[in-house]
């Protein structure tokens, strides 16, 4: 019986942290005001660090020094400058933006921009240049 019990335990357990470890995008949301962006740290660790953003005008150009990055468009679209170059993006999108890399965007949806971000290694703020 110990070992039946054992085993429910564990598997509940599991279970639990197995749902945990499941987010959906679709059911976050921003504060009801705040002003041009709005970010909520997803997950984090030694390796990556997930976020939402939403964004009611611009993310002006900034670079990380020591952070890549991945942009998921959740919803919205806008005009992503990477590097000198300048792309229409919308929902469904997927930016890779390289370590060093000057990136940002200007959204032109009637809507506010949400988009997940993920940079690695784990991402504290400190690395965060902008330009002028």
């Amino acid at each position: 019986m110990r070992i039946l019990n054992s085993l429910i335990i564990l598997f509940i357990t599991s279970h639990l942290m197995g749902q945990n470890a499941i987010t959906n995008f679709n059911f976050t949301k921003p504060p009801l005001e705040y002003d041009n962006i709005h970010i909520q740290r997803i997950s984090s660790d030694s390796l990556s660090s997930t976020f939402v953003i939403w964004i009611k005008q611009k993310v002006r150009l900034h670079k990380h020094l020591y952070h890549r990055e991945n942009v998921i468009i959740q919803e919205g679209s806008g005009k992503f400058q990477l590097k000198d170059s300048i792309y229409n993006v919308s929902a469904g999108d997927i930016i890779n933006i390289p370590k060093n890399t000057w990136h940002g965007v200007t959204k032109n949806s009637k809507d506010v921009m949400k988009v997940i971000s993920i940079q690695s290694p784990e991402f504290f703020g400190n690395d965060r240049v902008f330009k002028n």
